[in-house]
C-alpha cells in the first residue's frame, strides 16, 4: 500500500503573522507532516461586507467584526506565499494552499504547486470546479456540508472538464468546528469510494486523533487535519486543532495502522509468532500410569504443553488404539507409542 498522505493544515491559524506561519511550519514538519497547507483568497472576492460569521466563529473570536474583517486580517500576500513555499522547501515538506476565490485558484497555478486542494464550501461552485480541472493537476476535493448527490455532481464536472478519476481524491468531512463524535458518519467514506470508484481519506474536524486514526484502517489515503501551536490562541479554528505534541503522535499511530493492514490478507502463522506455536499449544499426555496393551480411553489423556507432540484435534484418532509399551503418568504420547 502506498503511504497515507499526511495534511497538516495551518489555513489561517497564522493569524496574518508571517513569524508565526515559519513556526508553524516547523512545529508540523517535526510532527511528521508530509503537506503543510495554508488558505489563498482575496476578501472583495470571497465575502460580501456584510456577511456573518458562523456560530463557531463568533465563538472563538469574540469580536463584533462581520466575517469580513475577520478575513481581512488574515489574508497572505503573493510575497508571504513565495516566502512560505520557499520555507517548506527547506524544511523536507510540500507546501500546498486552498483556493477560495478564482483569482486565487490563477495564482496558485502559477505557484506550480503539485496539487489542488478544494475546500468544502467550493463544491457546488460550477465555475470554480471548471477551472480547476483545467488546470490539469491532481485534484483533492473536500465534502464538508455536502449530499451524496452534490459529490458526484463535483466529480462529474471534473472528469468533464479532462480530469482523470485517478487524478481525484475525495476527502470525507464534516464542516463544524469541533465535529461532534456522533455526527462523524465515517462509513460514508467507504460509500464515497464505492460510488464514485475514486481513492478516499478524511478531513477531520474531531478533537483528537481516533478517528484520523480509524479511518485509514478503512481505507484513507489521505489525511488531513488542522493544525496549531497553541489551541487557546486567538481565531476562528484554533480550538478545533490539533498541536504539535498530538500530531506528532497521531502521525506515528497512522504509520504504525499502514503497516499493519499491509499484509497479504492470509490468515496464515507469522514468522514473528512461528516459534511460540509449541510452547502456546498442547499435545496429548498421559493421565495415569499404564501398562502395555492398554486400549486407550478418555480418562487415560489429557493435554499439556508444549505442543511437539500429538495434537489433541486427534483425540478420536487415538481413542480405541492400544499402547505397544508401558508408559508413566505425564508421558507425552507419540504415535510410535500406538498399535
Amino acid at each position: 500500500m502506498s503511504k497515507v498522505k499526511i495534511i497538516a493544515e495551518i489555513g489561517v491559524n497564522h493569524n496574518g503573522d508571517i513569524d508565526l506561519a515559519y513556526k508553524m511550519i516547523d512545529a508540523a514538519a517535526n510532527s511528521g507532516a508530509d503537506f503543510i497547507k495554508f488558505q489563498t483568497f482575496e476578501t472583495e472576492s470571497l465575502v460580501t461586507h456584510n456577511a456573518p460569521k458562523a456560530k463557531y466563529q463568533l465563538k472563538n473570536t469574540k469580536t463584533r467584526e462581520t466575517q469580513f474583517e475577520m478575513l481581512k486580517k488574515l489574508e497572505l500576500g503573493i510575497k508571504e506565499h513565495f516566502q512560505l513555499l520557499e520555507y517548506c522547501q527547506a524544511k523536507g515538506v510540500v507546501f500546498l494552499s486552498s483556493a477560495f476565490d478564482l483569482k486565487s485558484l490563477t495564482f496558485l497555478k502559477e505557484m506550480n504547486l503539485p496539487l489542488i486542494k478544494i475546500p468544502s464550501g467550493e463544491i457546488t461552485n460550477l465555475p470554480y470546479l471548471k477551472a480547476v480541472a483545467v488546470i490539469g493537476k491532481p485534484v483533492i476535493l473536500s465534502t464538508g456540508m455536502a449530499t451524496m448527490d452534490e459529490v458526484e455532481a463535483s466529480v462529474q464536472v471534473l472528469v468533464e472538464n479532462g480530469l482523470e478519476k485517478n487524478m481525484i481524491t475525495v476527502l470525507h468531512c464534516n464542516t463544524e468546528y469541533p465535529t461532534p463524535f456522533k455526527d462523524v458518519n465515517l462509513l460514508a467514506m467507504k460509500t464515497l469510494s464505492e460510488k464514485l470508484q475514486v481513492a478516499v481519506g478524511y478531513s477531520d474536524h474531531t478533537i483528537g486523533s481516533e478517528v484520523a486514526i480509524a479511518s485509514v484502517a478503512l481505507g484513507a489515503v489521505v489525511i488531513e487535519k488542522h493544525f496549531t501551536l497553541d489551541r487557546n490562541l486567538s481565531g476562528p479554528d484554533h480550538k478545533a486543532s490539533m498541536e504539535p505534541k498530538d500530531f506528532k503522535k497521531m502521525v506515528q499511530s497512522i504509520r504504525n495502522i499502514e503497516v499493519a493492514i499491509s499484509g497479504n490478507g492470509q490468515k496464515i502463522p507469522s514468522s514473528s509468532e512461528v516459534k511460540n506455536i509449541s510452547i502456546a499449544r498442547k499435545s496429548v499426555y498421559l493421565a495415569k500410569d499404564l501398562d502395555a496393551g492398554t486400549i486407550l480411553e478418555d480418562y487415560h489423556l489429557t493435554t499439556l504443553r508444549p505442543g511437539t507432540g500429538i495434537s489433541p484435534m486427534s483425540w478420536y484418532d487415538i481413542l480405541g488404539k492400544s499402547l505397544n509399551k508401558k508408559l508413566n503418568k505425564g508421558s507425552q504420547l507419540n504415535w510410535e507409542d500406538l498399535n
